[in-house]
């Protein structure tokens, strides 16, 4: 069995799984509260200038309109702000407002990636230090309040959402997770797989959510030729350098940059486990498809749980199962829909069963992102069968991948602002199931890896 680090280093020294989330509280939901008509009129004041202004002449009118409130250009405009600001309903409706203010400006941006400098400008502005209030100022109370809803603006969730989306259009760099301490959030824009669970909320309008699916497409595809161009890389160098030297090789073949934060073994590892025969004689793929042939034939739910139990835990260390997690497992199945056990194992009992069971082997809910489970998981038997088990259960029922994907966003959510270098088992874990989402439900062909496996 060949392995190209070696060979080479030899010769050289809470939703259900299918939603989307199309929230219109942006667009606005309360469409007949008190002020959705000034709120109406700023949004296509900043829409109509957006596309006349230069982004630095927005950001400037931004910071004088939303942050200082004084010298705007266009004096007519302040009044509307005000009224905004002075409703009854401002301290829960304003961060909102500000929200799809911002995302006006981002949306616009976005396309240009010249222009992505001026998001992340855009966005710093509310951690600008504020100018002294005036002290003879008769619209003191106006400035006061503003303020006061930027802080509460600056605690909300959706100012969490804009701070990751400087991680996402800032210039990415090669990191090592192992050596780096960085906030967690740092990796977002990585995993294209979280951003829809953590880069849109329910009140992100129509254009925003489009926004953030173009990152995701772009960043799923340039990975995926990433990762396609080094592995043919690493492969042509294992069969270049059993002809010539080091210098050589390197001379012929132009050097490419592992797009991962693994190891080279580490991903070879992974690339391996996750293309290869990891299922005794049978790929993840083909086990997958043999257990749906072999269900189909169920009559009865109860019947299809046992079969599921069997399916899983040939993914599942022997010692670590006899233990106690066989047992644990048997038992959530069990206790699954137990009021369905005599009827016929229908699409929706296969997904809402494929959904608690990613509760119980990740983590439950935002609420509550309890997961000792997948932390036992892991550190008995690592992070790759950990991985393959969740695998097997979106292989048998696709609508579940974005439920599998929201779990790990909470576990992104959970961890953000954790030091990379301690939580480097879920940096890695990410890493990994970066990779087992490429291979399995995008675009990249990577067959001819086979060989290696």
């Amino acid at each position: 069995m060949k392995n190209w680090t070696s060979s080479e280093s030899k010769k050289t020294v809470e939703q259900t799984p299918s939603a989307k989330v199309h929230g219109r509280r942006g667009e606005h939901l309360h469409n007949y509260h008190d002020c959705y008509q000034e709120e109406q009129l700023i949004y296509n004041h900043l829409l109509h200038l957006v596309q006349m202004e230069s982004p630095d002449q927005m950001i400037e009118r931004f910071r004088a309109l939303f942050i200082e409130r004084a010298n705007y250009p266009e004096p007519e405009i302040v009044p509307i702000l005000d009224k905004i600001t002075a409703s009854k309903t401002a301290t829960e409706d304003f961060k909102f407002f500000l929200n799809r203010c911002c995302h006006i400006l981002i949306n616009r941006w976005y396309i240009q990636p010249q222009l992505h400098y001026a998001i992340i400008d855009l966005i710093k502005l509310f951690d600008t230090p504020l100018s002294r209030l005036p002290g003879n100022s008769f619209r003191l109370r106006e400035i006061r309040r503003l303020r006061e809803l930027l802080r509460i603006f600056t605690e909300s969730f959706q100012y969490i959402i804009l701070q990751r989306f400087i991680q996402l259009v800032s210039p990415t760099h090669k990191l090592n997770a192992g050596t780096y301490k960085q906030p967690l959030v740092n990796l977002i824009s990585r995993y294209p797989y979280l951003y829809e669970h953590c880069l849109i909320s329910e009140d992100s309008t129509f254009e925003q959510q489009e926004t953030v699916r173009s990152f995701q497409v772009q960043v799923q595809k340039k990975f995926e030729i990433d990762l396609s161009r080094y592995v043919t890389y690493k492969v042509r160098s294992v069969d270049i350098s059993q002809k010539y030297s080091p210098f050589e090789v390197h001379r012929i073949l132009q050097p490419v940059n592992n797009p991962t934060l693994l190891s080279d073994p580490d991903l070879y590892s992974t690339l391996k486990h996750f293309i290869g025969k990891s299922e005794g004689n049978s790929t993840y793929q083909e086990k997958a498809q043999q257990f749906l042939k072999y269900s189909s034939q169920t009559t009865k739910f109860h019947d299809f749980k046992d079969d599921l139990y069997d399916y899983l835990i040939s993914s599942v260390d022997g010692q670590y199962g006899k233990c106690l997690f066989n047992q644990r497992l048997y038992n959530h199945l069990q206790n699954t829909l137990p009021d369905a056990n005599d009827l016929i194992p229908k699409d929706f009992l296969l997904v809402r069963t494929c959904c608690q069971l990613l509760n119980f082997l990740v983590v439950n809910s935002q609420a509550s992102p309890q997961h000792s489970t997948f932390l036992d998981l892991i550190s008995n038997q690592g992070s790759l069968p950990t991985i393959g088990l969740l695998l097997k259960v979106v292989l048998i029922c696709r609508k579940v991948k974005p439920y599998l994907e929201k779990r790990f966003a909470i576990l992104f959510n959970h961890y953000e602002t954790a030091t990379t270098d301690g939580i480097d088992w879920l940096v890695g874990t990410l890493e990994q199931l970066n990779i087992a989402m490429s291979i399995h439900f995008g675009d990249i062909d990577l067959s001819f890896f086979k060989q290696f496996c």
